[in-house]
């Protein structure tokens, strides 16, 4: 009987938490674009990464279910353009539109990214710190039964991701800065945000026009 709760809250939550395992990924996901470009199927590209270990990791299933996983996120982006962007543009273009297709996948860094950090751009609000976080797990929780039925061990994590996402996108110069940077959205990725019907999600890069 809890087991089926528990599917039940699962199935019912839009949120989940898997960037505790699948954070960031910068160099991961830029490696699988380049493979993406080389014209190889999502099957290659596993094949390759895990014959040749390109991520580094220590066993095989680790690669393979982060490979996985940067797949996911490519096809998220739904735009051929934006994955060869993320091969190919500087580093800074490219974590962008990787930081975008975290929102696309997770409603986690989706909702943070708009209500939180999108939020503070609108109201020039430039502090941030555990407080913000806080309150957003908080709010979640309040709204969400799945989300209040994590661990604090799991909530812990996940502002450490979060706060790690922003520090190598630069809106935070590190993990213990107070002071939100201004960012400036680039125009490949406005483009692609506004094709897609996306606008919503601007303000979370400081883009109100």
């Amino acid at each position: 009987m809890e087991h089926k709760n528990k599917v039940a809250m699962q199935a019912a939550s839009p949120y989940n938490a898997a960037i505790t395992r699948e954070q960031f990924l910068f160099y991961e996901v830029r490696t699988t674009a380049k493979l993406l470009c080389e014209n190889l199927t999502s099957e290659e590209v596993i094949k390759k990464i895990v014959a040749e270990n390109l991520f580094q990791y220590p066993t095989e299933k680790s690669v393979r279910k982060i490979a996985l996983a940067c797949l996911r996120r490519l096809d998220v982006l739904g735009e051929e353009s934006l994955v060869q962007a993320i091969a190919t543009q500087p580093s800074e273009v490219a974590k962008q539109i990787c930081l975008y297709a975290m929102m696309k996948q997770y409603r986690l860094i989706w909702d943070f990214m708009i209500t939180v950090i999108g939020e503070k751009y609108r109201l020039s609000d430039t502090k941030f710190g555990k407080i913000d976080l806080n309150s957003y797990f908080l709010r979640l929780q309040e709204q969400d039964d799945r989300v209040a039925a994590w661990s604090d061990s799991t909530v812990t994590k996940l502002k450490q991701v979060i706060t790690k996402i922003l520090v190598e996108n630069e809106y935070l110069d590190n993990v213990k800065s107070t002071k939100l940077n201004p960012v400036w959205l680039q125009p490949i990725l406005e483009n692609a945000i506004r094709e897609n019907g996306d606008e919503i999600s601007l303000p979370a890069f400081n883009c109100f026009s």
